[in-house]
């Protein structure tokens, strides 16, 4: 197993560049590209923030599984799920707020097109 092409290819699909993670995770741009070419084993801590910066399971470094699962829709809003629970009560508020107006939003257009079935 190779988990610096694994965090490669989480890097990719967050559409980030090796300086957007060297910047989240305070580390040198040689020491990190080590690791994403295989050169280094990264530590725990290491692998922790790496992991947080992609917005990833530390498992998920780990496991070819993730790697294509990675690409669906289904993947990608549970990831934007597991961000939420790190964000402060008030971020939190605001998200579950727009969450919130959407549905209600959709409810609303469901039951007027009902409405509009019944009447033609």
């Amino acid at each position: 197993m190779d988990i610096g092409k694994n965090i490669k290819h989480f890097r990719e699909i967050k559409k980030l560049s090796q300086k957007e993670v060297i910047t989240a995770i305070d580390m040198g741009a040689a020491q990190y590209s080590r690791i994403e070419n295989g050169k280094t084993e990264p530590s725990i801590s290491t692998l922790d923030r790496i992991s947080k910066a992609l917005g990833v399971e530390i498992t998920d470094l780990f496991s070819k599984d993730s790697l294509q699962d990675t690409g669906s829709f289904d993947r990608t809003i549970m990831e934007k799920v597991k961000l939420i629970e790190s964000l402060s009560s008030e971020e939190k508020k605001t998200i579950y707020s727009i969450l919130d107006a959407f549905v209600r939003k959709q409810k609303l257009k469901d039951t007027l097109e009902n409405v509009l079935k019944d009447i033609r």
